[in-house]
């Protein structure tokens, strides 16, 4: 039995993973894929697999989602990404939770079990990470390039279960990806009138990398740990350097 609910996620060049991805929530009655334009076959494979495929030149994570919340045809959204996959826990509890009437939250948060390089991070901040992922379809995301996030719910419960997330295949990837939400996130900021200062390139590097690797306890994680904290200093210093280079830009 189906459950009465919509699946949506976002694509762009996911064909190696989107198959997996759809047919790991084919319990779903509706399964929309929104794809920005993937060139390499992504959208074939997710209709293969059994989803319904939107395209379009979405720019953010966030419009993508939010196009395929609005195609829905159920009154619940379950947002997923192509790198994560629903253990069968967390889809029995989805199925609990939409099947209660009325509903006991607006909207439900998963626990993400985030692996990187083949091993599970149980520290540095990667251990906690709830994400707001299941609600009415009557919500939407906040428009931004990175960190995209779910309009701020006031009852929000947890379910069971977990989001089994992969966000990087290896550290080349890692380092792409780096270099792009960095990108990204210099412009968010540059949109809002923020400019760069000297202090944002030597102090908040040094302070992300104390905070994962010494206070959230990311030393425990080994050397996946301590790459995965040296990489988020960077990444700080390298939104900031890119931050500074549009503001050059338009001097």
């Amino acid at each position: 039995m189906t459950v009465p609910l919509t699946v949506v996620i976002p694509t762009l060049n996911e064909a190696a993973q989107i198959a997996d991805c759809v047919r790991g929530v084919s319990w779903a009655q509706e399964i929309i894929v929104a794809d920005a334009g993937s060139g390499d076959g992504t959208a074939d494979q997710a209709r293969a697999a059994g989803a319904t495929v939107l395209t379009g030149s979405w720019t953010t994570i966030a419009a993508q989602r939010n196009a395929a919340i609005a195609a829905a045809r159920h009154d619940w959204i379950l947002a997923v990404d192509a790198d994560e996959r629903v253990s069968s826990e967390l889809a029995r509890a989805v199925t609990a939770a939409v099947a209660k009437t009325p509903p006991r939250h607006q909207a439900y948060a998963a626990r993400r079990r985030n692996v990187y390089l083949g091993r599970t991070i149980r520290f540095g901040g990667w251990g906690s990470d709830w994400v707001v992922r299941l609600f009415p379809r009557d919500r939407r995301f906040v428009e931004r390039r990175v960190h995209e996030h779910l309009e701020r719910q006031t009852d929000v419960g947890r379910l069971s279960g977990y989001l089994e997330h992969v966000p990087y295949r290896d550290l080349a990837h890692h380092l792409a990806k780096l270099d792009r939400y960095a990108t990204w996130a210099a412009r968010d900021l540059a949109d809002r009138g923020r400019r760069a200062r000297l202090t944002d390139l030597l102090v908040r590097p040094p302070v992300r990398f104390f905070r994962m690797y010494v206070l959230q306890l990311g030393i425990l994680d080994g050397w996946h740990g301590a790459v995965l904290c040296v990489l988020a200093a960077a990444s700080v210093f390298l939104k900031y350097a890119r931050l500074w280079e549009l503001q050059r830009a338009d001097a």
